[in-house]
């Protein structure tokens, strides 16, 4: 999908407007947060917070790795 943007004044700012189509495949909407990441291939825009994904992924980790110390601690 290739979508043109123009860029806009926000008040003292600059803005882009997404079309419907593209907020839909994003599956965001007004007042979601999206996270503008700079890759090779330049600016990815996605809703999910890299960070956030990152620490979820260190979780899942230790879950599969200590699951019988945690089965434990859950008695």
């Amino acid at each position: 999908m290739t979508t043109t943007l123009k860029i806009t004044t926000v008040g003292n700012s600059a803005g882009v407007v997404l079309p419907k189509e593209l907020l839909e495949t994003l599956r965001v909407g007004k007042g979601d947060t999206l996270y503008a990441l700079e890759t090779p291939n330049g600016i990815e825009l996605t809703p999910y917070d890299p960070d956030f994904a990152a620490q979820i992924e260190i979780a899942q980790r230790v879950m599969r790795e200590d699951r019988d110390v945690l089965r434990k601690l859950a008695e």
